[in-house]
């Protein structure tokens, strides 16, 4: 017998084991409570990450453009003042 064939029979055992203890109904538990929780948080999904994302960097980008022409208008002003 190759070790190959060794570790997949004994990965088999292990889940077949695992299948038929408390274990499983362990890992439900788990799952269900982890779900629980999480819904209970104030999560966004990943889409809503990367929309409000992109709003971002689109009003930075206006911002950063106003700035400048704020500054030129200003600019602007004090020149034709002097």
């Amino acid at each position: 017998m190759d070790m190959n064939s060794f570790f997949n029979d004994l990965q088999g055992k292990i889940q077949q084991a695992i299948e038929q203890s408390p274990a499983k109904d362990l890992e439900k538990n788990v799952k269900a409570m982890m779900t629980q929780g999480f819904s209970k948080l104030d999560l966004v999904t990943r889409e809503e990450f990367d929309i409000q994302n992109q709003v971002l960097a689109k009003t930075r980008a206006k911002l950063e453009a106003l700035e400048q022409r704020v500054a030129a208008l200003e600019a602007a002003l004090d020149a034709k003042q002097s």
